[in-house]
């Protein structure tokens, strides 16, 4: 690997008077907590609202896409190159502008006069939020002490797992008692008060480094993200084999390609070191992520429409029917760090990915039509429980694996991976669900009217719309709509299940070991080759 000599370095104190005491550390924790929330709560907010949106705008359910999707997109793309331009100029400044931003695009987008505008705010939003994200992060690991550190990650890891659930009840409560655009109120409170709180407690750390920023690489990065994300994105829309979806795969591919040569080239300069993939933490660690991430996502999309189309619910009551998952994915990602530190990083990730598996092999054998909400709670459960054991320990695995004055980028990764796993998952458990009660349906379509019967094979929500259209037969359709949705879900489950199945092998025999202590700038921290890694570190990380 490299052969520069090692840095020195200016570490950042983990105890002493210049150490944030307790009180300003659980002040710092809540801070960057609720910066994060508002990103979080973005992400999921408005699909409570694509009715409204596209009355209120005219808008076709392309555009209305489009305006949740873009944000998305942007916070992706723009999170490595922010996350590491936080790293040199400091990550409280960088907290600073990406919460003015944030709070700016959400009050515009609050008053937006048409589709467009609220694409714009959108996409301004998500660059907000790519400032914030990382930095949030970025500051625990780099503030928090050792012996804290874990805690800390884990209350981050739980509201970036469960935040996004909790952010789409209140913004269904928002839409049920008062108006669509009030969905907007609650980031912007979040992030002022996030701001006064940053202004306040939040203290500064950055990068000193020898090398220039590497802006080809940035930029690659950001196509790479950018094409693949699109293709995941709109791949369900336009069809897999469609030109466009073709295209974007094929730019999304060769850009990475592009992005890790280009990193191998610039060694020691590079925006991402890949070098260390080869390091078990960095590696299980991501993998872990985007699968957890993309298992979570995917049973989002399969399980509110069998709350509403199934069950009969509405979006509030699907919201609040989430809830539990949510909740106890949040209390088990905080006692995450106390497991790990008794039986070990890996055990611990290796339990939370087998109970997740759990999960939905049971709520693939035990769901039903007639079994309703309860015939599923279990599984939900098991998955919060399993999710929350193996997210935080993946999340501190990717941070030690980094040195600390590369925090912003650890950090940045640790989001990408979510984020991709989060539209693979999308992607695929939705294609799954679709191409499941599609098949299901058709043998259970006899004696119903040819348009209707059409129809209801397009999708659930379909099939209920135009059931009262056939006399008769809306009964019976409903009832074929509704039983072709559970086997469609069965083998979304059970598909899930293999994915998890195959992590879980994986995890337990290439998971990470016990990590060591998240070093200052001259010591990455992986489990071997640390010599080696802390001779490709040329940059001093200092604290005011």
């Amino acid at each position: 690997m490299s052969t520069n000599p090692p840095p020195q370095a200016t570490p950042v104190p983990p105890s002493g008077e210049d150490a944030p005491d307790a009180r300003r550390l659980r002040v710092i924790l809540i801070t960057v907590s609720i910066a994060l929330m508002a990103v979080i709560a973005s992400v999921t907010g408005l699909n409570v609202a694509q009715t409204h949106l596209a009355v209120e705008f005219g808008a076709s359910q392309t555009t209305v896409l489009w305006i949740i999707n873009v944000y998305t997109l942007a916070l992706a793309a723009l999170l490595l190159p922010l996350g590491a331009i936080g790293d040199r100029l400091g990550r409280r400044p960088m907290l600073i502008t990406g919460l003015i931003i944030f709070g700016a695009a959400n009050t515009v987008a609050g008053l937006a006069p048409s589709a467009a505008v609220m694409i714009g705010t959108r996409v301004a939003a998500g660059v907000g939020a790519a400032m914030i994200m990382p930095i949030t992060l970025a500051v625990i690991t780099s503030t928090f002490p050792e012996e804290e550190r874990g805690k800390a990650i884990g209350v981050w890891t739980g509201i970036g797992g469960g935040g996004g659930i909790l952010g789409m009840f209140l913004s269904a409560l928002l839409v049920d008692v008062a108006d669509w655009r009030w969905l907007f109120v609650l980031p912007v409170v979040l992030v002022v008060t996030a701001l006064a709180m940053t202004l306040r407690s939040v203290p500064d750390s950055r990068e000193r480094s020898a090398h220039s920023f590497d802006t080809i690489g940035a930029l690659v990065s950001v196509i790479a993200v950018i094409a693949l994300i699109f293709v995941l994105q709109q791949g369900p829309e336009h069809g897999w084999t469609a030109p466009v979806t073709l295209i974007s795969l094929a730019v999304g591919v060769i850009a990475a390609v592009a992005f890790v040569a280009w990193e191998l080239h610039r060694r020691d300069a590079s925006l991402l070191d890949v070098r260390l993939f080869r390091e078990r933490g960095l590696a299980s660690g991501s993998v872990t992520l985007l699968v957890v991430f993309g298992v979570q996502a995917g049973i989002s999309v399969v399980l509110f429409p069998f709350f509403q189309a199934v069950l009969g619910w509405s979006g509030l009551l699907s919201t609040v029917a989430m809830m539990p998952m949510a909740v106890i994915m949040m209390v088990t990602s905080g006692l995450a760090p106390r497991m790990a530190a008794r039986i070990g990083a890996r055990p611990t990730m290796t339990v939370g990915v087998a109970l997740a598996g759990l999960g939905l092999v049971l709520m693939a054998l035990f769901v039903s039509v007639d079994g309703g909400y309860l015939s599923i709670l279990a599984g939900m459960l098991a998955m919060g429980i399993g999710m929350g054991l193996s997210m935080t320990p993946s999340t501190e695995a990717i941070t030690g694996s980094l040195p600390r004055a590369r925090q912003g980028v650890a950090s940045a990764l640790n989001d990408v991976t979510r984020e991709f796993g989060t539209a693979l998952g999308i992607a695929m458990l939705g294609a799954l669900l679709a191409n499941g009660y599609r098949g299901a349906i058709d043998g259970r379509l006899d004696g119903i009217p040819a348009g209707a019967a059409e129809t209801a094979r397009e999708g659930i929500a379909n099939a209920v719309e135009v059931a009262p259209g056939t006399g008769g037969h809306a009964r019976d359709l409903i009832h074929a709509a509704q039983q072709s949705f559970v086997d469609g879900w069965q083998q979304a489950m059970w598909t899930g299940a293999a994915v998890m199945a195959a992590l879980l092998l994986y995890v337990a025999l290439r998971g990470p070991k016990n990590p060591a202590p998240l070093q200052p700038d001259t010591e990455a921290a992986p489990e071997t080759g640390a010599a080696e890694n802390a001779a490709a570190r040329t940059g001093d990380s200092v604290t005011t």
